[in-house]
């Protein structure tokens, strides 16, 4: 028979590990001189602040005037994203070196399951320990985690440690530690879930698992309800997926309170749907829904997605789709601002399907976009583009690496 801690280390298996303000922390690493100063990155709009300007009210995606008036003393810097994706390379590399069971979420957190690890490296919390001081040590940056015996649970308790923590939930003790917790410490409550349960008293987790099934389902719908009322009981069957490619491929720009235009709103989407389209050709995936999300000056955000009648990684028929929806949206939009675009290429397949073909001056566009790819691998991402693009700078995001596209370069 197990005994009490070997059965504790069985259950509590899952670590969730995040780095903490990431973009922010990578500057402060890289910068003696911004060590414990409150910092923003990113001008027009806030995309990472360090603790100590999140401690005067700055948050990420805010306008860059209202964050320096919150902190007048904060330091700006511009974002480099060639070197958070740098970052987070290392920090993956410490990851896999752990555990074999390493599965991204973004470039700053991943789960982890430390499972059959208790008798060569620990206790998940001594794992969990080791791994935190590895990342502090090796890459220079700090790094919370969540310890439990679910994922949904492992990543709740790591936001709960933040910054810089080791929170662990002793198997057994569960919902002793999810019940008093507010309702939008759970996945899938929003601010807009969280107001209806609130209108109907159910403030708390423990509340929300009190409420019967049926009922969270005339509430809210039959699949979040059920969904809301399993994770309230800490019942979250998922394990860690190893390689699972990404479902969907985005890139989007932040505009600051500055005003845009129809035109350079277009320029704008041009720029995004050739950076995805191009992401998707190099990972050999088509795909069969297309969305554009914004955000107004009021920060208010919308989505709209159009299925295409057939998948593809062609960059004119997904342009034309995303044009049409922006049409749409530009009546909704023109009256209140824009303060980001984005565009999403999602429902993600392999690259085995009859791609669609798509007339260019006599040329197929798939053959078309494949010549542009090859020039930009041989001399430069930059040194092919569009005329519409000439003398702007190009969007860079850090991107988490496809597992298939890792495996075929490694």
């Amino acid at each position: 028979m197990a005994t009490a801690s070997e059965q504790t280390t069985r259950d509590s298996r899952y670590l969730h590990a995040d780095l903490d303000a990431f973009y922010a922390s990578v500057e402060q690493r890289d910068d003696p001189a911004l060590a414990d100063r409150p910092l923003i990155v990113g001008e027009g709009v806030v995309l990472a602040a360090s603790y100590e300007a999140r401690a005067k009210g700055v948050r990420t995606a805010m306008n860059g005037g209202e964050a320096r008036r919150l902190c007048p003393e904060a330091l700006v810097v511009p974002p480099r994203m060639a070197a958070y994706s740098q970052a987070s390379a290392a920090v993956f590399a410490v990851f896999r070196d752990t555990t074999p069971l390493v599965e991204g979420l973004s470039i700053d957190e991943a789960f982890l399951d430390v499972s059959g690890l208790h008798r060569s490296s620990g206790t998940p919390v001594q794992i969990a320990a080791e791994l935190r001081e590895r990342v502090r040590v090796e890459v220079g940056l700090p790094l919370s985690v969540g310890v439990a015996s679910t994922k949904f649970l492992a990543k709740i308790a790591s936001a709960r440690g933040k910054p810089n923590g080791l929170l662990a939930v002793p198997a057994g003790e569960e919902l002793d530690f999810l019940w008093p917790l507010p309702v939008r410490a759970i996945w899938g409550v929003g601010p807009a879930t969280e107001t209806r349960l609130e209108s109907r008293g159910v403030t708390t987790v423990g509340e929300l698992a009190a409420v019967p099934e049926e009922m969270l389902q005339s509430w809210l719908g039959r699949s979040h309800g059920s969904h809301l009322h399993a994770l309230a009981h800490n019942r979250d069957a998922r394990s860690v997926t190893v390689g699972r490619r990404r479902k969907s491929v985005g890139a989007q720009q932040a505009l600051g309170r500055r005003s845009v235009g129809r035109p350079e709103a277009d320029v704008l989407l041009v720029e995004l749907v050739e950076r995805v389209s191009r992401r998707l050709r190099d990972g050999e995936r088509i795909a069969r829904t297309i969305e554009i999300r914004w955000r107004d000056q009021d920060m208010a955000s919308h989505t709209m997605s159009q299925t295409l009648d057939h998948p593809t990684d062609d960059t004119a028929v997904m342009l034309r789709s995303a044009r049409e929806l922006l049409s749409i949206a530009w009546p909704r939009i023109e009256p209140v601002g824009l303060g980001l675009l984005g565009f999403t290429a999602a429902n993600l397949s392999e690259q085995n399907a009859v791609q669609l073909g798509f007339d260019f001056s006599g040329r197929d566009r798939n053959e078309l976009d494949s010549t542009l790819d090859a020039v930009r691998e041989r001399f430069g991402g930059e040194a092919l583009t569009r005329g519409s693009l000439l003398g702007r700078s190009p969007i860079e995001m850090p991107v988490l690496p496809d597992p298939a596209t890792e495996d075929r370069e490694s």
